[in-house]
């Protein structure tokens, strides 16, 4: 008969059966976290170009003057600030300082890439060009800088993560676009049209 106040434990054939199935089940998951996680980090720098450029256009319609956009050495940072500065107080603020605002960066977009490119609107050979823009009174980008027929493309990717989804990889990549007429999208060069998403070329 058996007691009834005896308690049964676990064996240690069950503790280590249970401790394998949990480390087979982790290592399964780890690819995949680290795979989003990249894929966070491609989002957040391509969200804080998206933000820099929508920033310096709205700021150029604001104060009716030309500014500029200068992506930094690292992916997501940049600054916009006015082409030719005005010290003049107006409403308690400079009328057009140096820098406006900007991003400085941080560790979080460690391993991503922006480069910075021009191309036609309907694709053909893009140009490797420096990440400056200037956006003139009317939020268009300012005569010389980019031509009307152009687009500028800031290919977001994750180099050390691996290849993108266009090249057959897992990371989504992303590009931002700007056109001369001042137009800031982002898209995925991974779908193709009619998705929303696509890329205009």
């Amino acid at each position: 008969m058996l007691n009834p106040g005896r308690q049964r434990g676990v064996s240690l054939v069950e503790v280590m059966i249970g401790v394998t199935l949990a480390g087979i089940l982790i290592a399964m998951g780890i690819p995949a976290f680290q795979t989003g996680m990249q894929n966070r980090q491609i989002r957040g720098t391509a969200d804080a170009i998206q933000n820099g450029l929508v920033l310096a256009r709205t700021e150029a319609l604001r104060r009716n003057r030309i500014v500029k956009f200068t992506l930094g050495p690292a992916g997501g940072t940049w600054v916009v600030g006015c082409e030719s500065v005005d010290t003049t107080i107006v409403d308690g603020q400079e009328a057009c300082p140096e820098t406006i605002q900007s991003r400085a960066g941080n560790d979080t977009t460690g391993g991503v890439a922006v480069q910075v490119l021009q191309m036609d609107a309907g694709g053909g050979d893009p140009t490797e060009v420096p990440g400056e823009l200037w956006l003139n009174a009317m939020g268009r980008t300012k005569s010389g800088t980019l031509p009307a027929d152009k687009m500028m493309v800031f290919q977001v990717t994750h180099p050390s993560a691996g290849a993108c989804a266009r090249d057959g990889g897992q990371l989504r990549c992303l590009n931002v676009v700007m056109t001369a007429m001042g137009q800031v999208r982002m898209c995925d060069p991974a779908t193709s049209a009619p998705d929303p998403r696509a890329c205009p070329w």
